[in-house]
């Protein structure tokens, strides 16, 4: 598929997970199809993640469709002062970055037929434009690709500031952030 095929995607935007929570599950099995033999990858410890993330404040999710083939999505939620996002984090925050609201982008994927075609800019940039927070967070494994998730975030203007290890089974992770307006910081 060429860079032309993100251009054809249609994106729809759910804030409730009722009638989607299956294509999501689809969708994700087919996005790790390489890493759900491990625990913490597995469809189970997915739908389980999906669900409690779906309960927190601010849930949304954008999925794309090539025609009516869902070929990826992404979802976040608020993050607040006191959020466990921010209090997980290995190394103390600096003074009063947890008192800019923020978006947890939680989850991006875009099935395998579908990358390398801009999908997953555009499904990240579709989630980002419906949201009212002035940044935006999320936690990448540095080992994904080899590196190649983690520069990929770098080159959308994240920056690495801190680590976290989410839960047991979990690899450690590198915390990022970007602006999504210039009031963010």
């Amino acid at each position: 598929m060429s860079t032309a095929a993100a251009s054809r995607i249609s994106i729809e935007r759910y804030a409730d997970l009722a009638g989607i929570r299956q294509v999501m599950l689809d969708v994700y099995a087919d996005v790790r199809h390489d890493l759900i033999h491990l625990p913490h990858y597995s469809v189970d410890s997915f739908a389980e993640r999906l669900d409690r993330h779906a309960a927190e404040d601010g849930w949304e999710v954008v999925i794309g469709y090539d025609g009516v083939e869902p070929v990826g999505y992404a979802y976040g939620n608020t993050v607040l002062a006191g959020n466990r996002w921010w209090t997980r984090m290995d190394e103390p925050l600096p003074e009063g970055f947890d008192q800019v609201p923020a978006v947890a982008l939680k989850e991006l994927g875009v099935r395998p037929a579908w990358r390398k075609t801009g999908a997953s800019l555009r499904l990240h940039d579709a989630l980002l434009a419906g949201r009212t927070e002035p940044r935006v967070t999320l936690l990448v494994n540095p080992k994904a690709g080899d590196g190649k998730v983690q520069a990929l975030y770098a080159n959308w203007g994240y920056a690495p500031f801190n680590h976290q290890t989410p839960s047991p089974g979990s690899p450690a992770l590198v915390a990022m952030v970007r602006a999504i307006r210039s009031e963010a910081f």
